[in-house]
């Protein structure tokens, strides 16, 4: 015969007390569970937004900095360039100042009467003669100078005769002097008219300025260790 074993109150009560007990505990562990997995995810999340911000920040700052070198090399090669300019147009300034002072004084002291213009006018025309190789040959010189070119021209086709071992006739080209304002010197006409070769002071200016330049550059200024190839 089965018997029944009811619970006392106490009992029951004291089972109660174990279950409440038991699902607080379980519910403080799930708690504890859940805020520490939320904090690890807030952390994470932290960490994550963090970073973006960080990066956000670093991007924006290399842009505006790029910007702001760029800003500065095209400020610094603005300014580079119009210091350049200044620079190469003083230079010029000088060079061209310096041409035409030299320029006036040949004007000014061309020319003449004396041995030494004779002696120049007459190496003048050999250099025409040397060239041509002609056996008659005309000789343009401004009017003033045809008393020096006369007695230019027979030491000119004594000297050639020396060095050639030919003859060559000289005449003066009174229809067509040199212009009285001009510097000086002659022009060798040869070919029958067709071949001049312009030995005036003015021409050789001309030639100077350009065959001379690099070396007038250098001597006013100095070597110009930018340029990578020189003259």
């Amino acid at each position: 015969m089965a018997s029944n074993h009811a619970l006392s109150d106490d009992q029951v009560a004291s089972e109660l007390r174990k279950m409440t007990a038991f699902i607080r505990q379980e519910a403080l562990e799930k708690a504890r569970e859940i805020h520490l997995k939320a904090d690890e995810e807030f952390a994470i999340e932290k960490s994550r937004l963090v970073r973006q911000e960080t990066q956000a920040i670093d991007t924006t700052y290399e842009k505006k900095f790029k910007q702001a070198s760029m800003s500065q090399q095209i400020t610094r090669s603005t300014v580079s360039n119009k210091t350049r300019l200044r620079v190469l147009g003083g230079r010029q300034e000088l060079l061209n100042d310096l041409f035409d002072k030299a320029r006036e004084r040949l004007v000014k002291e061309g020319g003449g009467s004396g041995r030494a213009y004779q002696t120049t006018v007459k190496n003048l025309i050999l250099e025409g003669l040397y060239a041509l190789l002609e056996g008659k040959i005309k000789v343009r010189a401004r009017e003033k100078d045809y008393d020096v070119v006369k007695k230019a021209i027979p030491e000119a086709e004594k000297e050639y005769k020396e060095k050639i071992g030919k003859e060559t006739k000289l005449e003066i080209d009174e229809k067509e002097p040199l212009p009285a304002e001009s510097s000086g010197g002659v022009s060798i006409v040869g070919g029958n008219g067709k071949i001049e070769i312009n030995n005036t002071f003015d021409e050789r200016l001309k030639i100077s300025e350009t065959d001379a330049l690099p070396s007038i550059r250098l001597t006013l200024f100095g070597k110009n260790e930018n340029r990578r190839f020189h003259d």
